[in-house]
C-alpha cells in the first residue's frame, strides 16, 4: 500500500483516439464495459491557478479493483494532458488515489511539498487535483474525491465489470444528477 494515500485506484491514459483505445482495451485486453462521455462536465477547472474551459472526452472501465481511464483532449486549453501530448507522450499519464477525506488528504500532500498544478470538480463532492511533481517521467498523482454522484458512478462502473461478458462494450455515462 502507498505511504501516501492508500491504494492506487485508477490508471489514467492519455490517448490520441479514444474510440480506437476503447476497442483495443475491450477486444485485446478484455477490459470493459467502457462508460464513455464525449465531453466531461468539469466545473471550476484551473491550471496553474488560472481558470480555463476544457473539453475532454473520457472513458472509464474497471479491471478488478483498478479503474482504467482513457482521456482524449478535444481543445487546446492548458492541461497536464495537453502538456503530456506536447512532450511527445501517449499512454500512462497519472495514477489516482480516491478519497472520502479530500481536504485532509490534500493538506497531507501539500505538507509533503506537493503543489497543485491542475484542479476541478466533476459533480457535487467530486473534486480532483493533479500535483506538479512527476513520480517518474510523465506520470503524476491525482487525488480524486469519490463522494456523491462521482463515487456512485465509480461503483456502478466497477459493478458492471464483474462477470462482464464482452457484450455492449461501450456505454454512455449516466447523468451525474440521476445517480
Amino acid at each position: 500500500m502507498s505511504r501516501f494515500l492508500g491504494e492506487i485506484r485508477q490508471l489514467g491514459y492519455v490517448v490520441q483516439d479514444i474510440e480506437k483505445a476503447m476497442d483495443y482495451w475491450s477486444k485485446t485486453m478484455g477490459v470493459g464495459p467502457w462508460f464513455y462521455n464525449p465531453k466531461v462536465p468539469i466545473e471550476d477547472y484551473h491550471y496553474d491557478g488560472k481558470p480555463y474551459e476544457v473539453h475532454n472526452s473520457v472513458a472509464l472501465a474497471n479491471s478488478g479493483y483498478v479503474q482504467v481511464e482513457l482521456i482524449q483532449t478535444r481543445n487546446d486549453a492548458p492541461s497536464m494532458y495537453r502538456d503530456f501530448l506536447q512532450a511527445g507522450h501517449t499512454g500512462l499519464q497519472h495514477v489516482a488515489y480516491w478519497t472520502e477525506h479530500f481536504d485532509e488528504d490534500l493538506e497531507c500532500m501539500l505538507a509533503q511539498g506537493f503543489r497543485v498544478k491542475m484542479s476541478g470538480m466533476v459533480g457535487a463532492q467530486g473534486r480532483f487535483v493533479y500535483f506538479d511533481r512527476e513520480m517518474h517521467p510523465g506520470t503524476v498523482i491525482e487525488l480524486s474525491e469519490v463522494l456523491g454522484p462521482k463515487g456512485r458512478l465509480f461503483k456502478q462502473i466497477h459493478d458492471a465489470s464483474i462477470n462482464w461478458d464482452a457484450n455492449d462494450p461501450i456505454r454512455p455515462f449516466p447523468s451525474l444528477s440521476e445517480i
